[in-house]
């Protein structure tokens, strides 16, 4: 977690705030008023549920005024997972405040966003780099969707109430086969959140690692298979007879993006790009997991 380092202190700042939360709103003017009255510049923008734009984004980039050097995301890890993937090719580093119950993305509560500010002003941070998966849809026309996650890639059934058939392949060499509710693909960043409630391993979020839990899987033993970030991940809906009805829709942090049915793959690896997290303290990730889990 190297601490930030500038020739100059940050003089510009873009808010993200989550406007299905009326007290989120509230916290991003007092915030933009607190940085205005120490001569700072801070740009406004809401996001919420209902103004995804047409490529599925809440955050436009492109609208991001150029001088801007920091982002700061109101609400909750949701808007925060929404703003690291709208924002990614910015490169801009992310500070998140918690609104919302846990918090192990956005950890600046409420109470502490005054000296968070502060410390933000006066260059006193550290910024932690994550890892973040890159999933690639084959569809059955050959046209190919893609995008990108900073906790998970989920392929889930969809539909009539039945398990799907999944084959699994890493590098092209076939793994195993499941017959289960869906397949979770996370990164250690996402070990906290959905695959955390599946049975899966609590995951250091220096690591660098990919995690591919089985959903609600019909065997009597499965577990979290761990693999190395360099690896390629295939997911295949399998087209074989008596199982050419299975659907599913496929999540990245929770966003659905497409639908697959039988026959068709998402490829799923690292990508280059990563979410730049502002951190206030070199607090462990030991005493944070004891504190957020009690």
């Amino acid at each position: 977690m190297p601490e930030a380092r500038r020739e100059e202190f940050m003089d510009c700042f873009y808010v993200i705030a989550n406007e299905l939360k009326e007290y989120a709103i509230k916290e991003s003017v007092f915030i933009k008023n607190y940085l205005e009255d120490r001569h700072k510049v801070c740009y406004l923008h809401k996001c919420g549920g209902n103004d995804l734009n047409e490529r599925g984004q809440y955050t436009d980039a492109s609208s991001i005024p150029e001088d801007v050097e920091c982002v700061i995301a109101i609400g909750g890890d949701g808007t925060l997972l929404h703003a690291s993937r709208d924002i990614v090719g910015t490169g801009l580093p992310i500070l998140g405040i918690n609104m919302g119950t846990l918090g192990y993305l956005a950890d600046i509560d409420v109470a502490n966003v005054e000296d968070a500010l502060d410390r933000l002003i006066a260059d006193r941070f550290y910024i932690e780099d994550r890892m973040m998966l890159r999933g690639c849809v084959e569809k059955q026309d050959h046209s190919t969707v893609e995008d990108i996650a900073l906790n998970d890639i989920v392929l889930s059934r969809r539909g009539k109430l039945r398990v799907v058939d999944f084959n699994i392949y890493v590098d092209e060499t076939f793994l195993c086969s499941y017959r289960a509710d869906g397949i979770i693909v996370s990164t250690p960043t996402g070990s906290t959140g959905y695959t955390l409630s599946a049975g899966g391993p609590i995951v250091s979020p220096d690591a660098s690692l990919i995690l591919l839990t089985a959903l609600a899987p019909h065997t009597l033993a499965s577990r979290t298979i761990v693999l190395p970030d360099h690896v390629k991940v295939t997911i295949e809906i399998s087209a074989e007879e008596g199982h050419r009805d299975g659907k599913a829709e496929l999540l990245f942090d929770g966003n659905a993006l497409s639908t697959m049915g039988c026959g068709e793959r998402v490829t799923i690896s690292k990508t280059e790009q990563k979410t730049h997290l502002i951190k206030m303290d070199h607090k462990s990730f030991v005493t944070n997991l004891r504190e957020k889990l009690r």
